[in-house]
């Protein structure tokens, strides 16, 4: 069975080996060892005691850490990674490890200059919503990953939500809209409901009416495959309720903001590159 090691344990990191825990033998380690332990147990996988021993352990190595310090953890697993690439090399078998980094702003490049090898890399930036099974996955192999490779990593991972393959230099900007998107889109929610507080709605009334609101209405989008203009016209009558609502929304300049939002974000992510 396929082998997945996973560095680190955070809400990201957990999600993904949520759905990988299906379909292959997961071995997880983190900072903290409470914290692997735990999401260990949790998923009936492997704790592992340190970075090294999980590089040696998997098939793909997740890089499920923070962008501030995967120099540190490339550096110490860089000796047994490069050890098993030079083993499948010197064999021709292609058991050379896979690393797959969800870290914002690296890049295949920059990771495998870190290694110092050509290591086969896949880059992908999942969401929060995997958590659910609703993520946003985008995926891009280095040159040096197999197709075969790629295509077992989509069927692992496509229990968390939509996985998707794109060039690598659209990266930053994913991070940006779907990586970051969640974000806003929870604060959308949350003033959504104080609205309807404001209004006079209980507040687990509002709660719950912001959610399945805008629940419904990306399932509209995504099931008819209409233009989200179209389908604002067709709840937009004249001199109605909804028209009000977004003249008071363009007031405050609405799009622009969200614009702007993941604007910042991808530029964020290309600063931490």
């Amino acid at each position: 069975m396929t082998k997945i090691a996973c560095i680190g344990s955070g809400n990201m990191g957990f999600a993904l080996m949520k759905v990988a825990a299906k379909k292959a033998n997961v071995f997880i380690t983190d900072a903290d060892a409470e914290k692997a332990k735990n999401a260990a147990a949790s998923l009936q996988a492997h704790y592992i005691k340190s970075n090294t021993e999980t590089a040696e352990k998997g098939d793909y190595i997740f890089l499920a850490v923070k962008p501030q310090i995967l120099s540190i953890v490339l550096a110490e697993i860089a000796p047994v990674v490069l050890k098993r690439l030079n083993s499948a090399a010197d064999s021709n078998a292609d058991s050379a490890p896979v690393l797959v980094s969800m870290v914002a702003g690296w890049s295949i490049d920059k990771i495998q200059a870190a290694i110092g090898g050509k290591v086969p890399v896949i880059r992908i930036m999942p969401n929060t919503p995997a958590l659910v099974g609703k993520g946003m996955i985008a995926l891009s192999p280095s040159l040096e990953v197999p197709a075969e490779k790629t295509n077992e990593l989509k069927n692992i991972l496509d229990g968390a939500g939509i996985v998707d393959c794109l060039e690598e230099h659209y990266m930053d900007a994913v991070t940006g809209l779907s990586g970051s998107g969640p974000g806003f889109v929870y604060l959308f929610i949350e003033a959504l409901a104080d609205g309807g507080v404001r209004a006079g709605l209980p507040r687990d009334k509002s709660l719950r009416y912001a959610v399945q609101t805008v629940l419904g209405a990306a399932a509209l989008v995504q099931e008819t495959g209409k233009h989200p203009g179209e389908l604002k016209d067709m709840v937009t009558s004249p001199g109605g309720t909804t028209i009000a609502g977004i003249a008071a929304l363009e007031e405050g300049a609405f799009r622009s903001l969200v614009i702007k939002a993941v604007e910042a974000a991808w530029k964020r992510s290309v600063e931490l590159g």
